[in-house]
C-alpha cells in the first residue's frame, strides 16, 4: 500500500540556523519558507536526490509544532511522510487494520497541495506517520 518515502520532518526552534545547516553546512538544495497557517507551521524543504527534509517551525502559539517544541527544545523529527496512491483508499484499510487516523479522518490539503491524513504514533512504534496522495 504505501509507497515511496516523501519527507521526513524535523521540527526545529530557528528555522534560519537549520536553513543554514543544510544549505551552507550539507550544500543542500533548500527552498523557500512557505507559511501554511491551516497547519499552523512555516515549511521549507531540503531536496535531497532519493527524498526531502521537510523542516517546520510553528507558525502561531497554537500550533502542534509549538507544543512539541515546549517538549523538544532543540527540535527533533516530529513525522515521517509515505506516498500512497489512493488516501481514501489507505485509509479505509488502515482504519479496517485498527489504524487509528487523526483528526477528522478526512483528508486535508498538505504543504505539495496534495491530500494528507495522520496516523497516531502509538500504532506505528512512536513514530507519527503521514500519507499524502501522489
Amino acid at each position: 500500500m504505501i509507497g515511496r518515502l516523501n519527507h521526513i520532518a524535523i521540527a526545529v526552534p530557528d528555522l534560519d540556523v537549520a536553513v543554514r545547516q543544510y544549505r551552507d553546512t550539507l550544500g543542500a538544495d533548500v527552498s523557500e519558507p512557505m507559511d501554511l497557517p491551516h497547519q499552523g507551521v512555516t515549511v521549507v524543504f531540503v531536496n535531497l536526490p532519493n527524498t526531502k527534509i521537510e523542516l517546520l517551525l510553528p507558525l502561531g502559539e497554537n500550533s502542534t509544532i509549538s507544543k512539541f517544541l515546549e517538549k523538544n527544545p532543540a527540535g527533533g523529527m516530529h513525522h515521517i511522510c509515505y506516498e500512497v496512491e489512493d488516501i481514501i483508499a489507505a485509509r479505509d484499510k488502515l482504519k479496517a487494520e485498527g489504524a487509528r487516523v487523526l483528526g477528522s479522518g478526512e483528508p486535508t490539503t498538505g504543504a505539495h497541495g496534495k491530500p494528507v491524513l495522520f496516523l497516531h504514533p502509538k500504532d506505528f512504534s512512536g513514530t507519527l506517520v503521514e500519507i499524502e496522495q501522489v
